[in-house]
């Protein structure tokens, strides 16, 4: 991307399961379904962060919470991992705001899931819990809904640029997701297998 003043800005693009951290010129892409994106920054220190992330369950019970499940373990992590590579940059925690997006319910919408909630309706639930268990206050947020979105994340004034996706793309969108939550699922059972406990 060229700017005005002749910099280069350099452009970052992000799968699932990934994140980036950085204090430069850069802006952060990524393409958004069920999985959801956080936006974490420090407008003091001008760190800034996103990650993308899909918990590793595809419906929970109304009355489930989410923070303390295994599936929001893996949020946890992605969250973790997003936060301390930021502090590792120099970013101060006290000074985190977010801004988050995704969680739309592509496959199925949520009100044929029952008692159950769509994949999309618990990343939603889960990245809001996270942010207020954390005490990061959520400046903006567009989540959930039908539509996938194209995200861009911008260093300098932290403005985030959202896309929505046609509805004919949605479906090719939701098979991919539900390719790489099986893989998550396959790949955390493996890990699971493999451990072992001491005594």
């Amino acid at each position: 991307m060229n700017l005005p003043d002749g910099q280069q800005r350099l452009r970052v693009n992000l799968k699932p399961g990934e994140h980036y951290v950085s204090s430069g010129n850069v802006v952060m892409s990524t393409l958004l379904g069920s999985c959801i994106s956080a936006c974490l920054y420090d407008p003091v220190t001008k760190v800034m962060g996103m990650n993308h992330f899909l918990l590793s369950n595809r419906r929970y019970s109304h009355h489930m919470p989410y923070y303390t499940t295994e599936a929001g373990r893996y949020g946890i992590h992605a969250m973790e991992i997003l936060i301390n590579d930021m502090l590792a940059q120099g970013a101060r925690r006290g000074n985190f705001l977010a801004k988050a997006f995704g969680g739309a319910s592509l496959l199925q919408p949520s009100n044929e899931a029952g008692n159950f909630f769509c994949v999309g309706e618990v990343n939603v639930k889960f990245i809001k819990e996270f942010l207020q268990t954390e005490k990061i206050p959520l400046i903006t947020a567009d989540l959930g809904g039908d539509r996938g979105r194209v995200v861009h994340f911008h260093h300098g004034d932290f403005s985030v640029y959202v896309r929505k996706i046609q509805k004919t793309i949605n479906r090719d969108l939701g098979l991919k997701e539900k390719r790489y939550w099986l893989t998550s699922i396959e790949t955390q059972k493996q890990k699971a297998e493999g451990s072992v406990t001491l005594f």
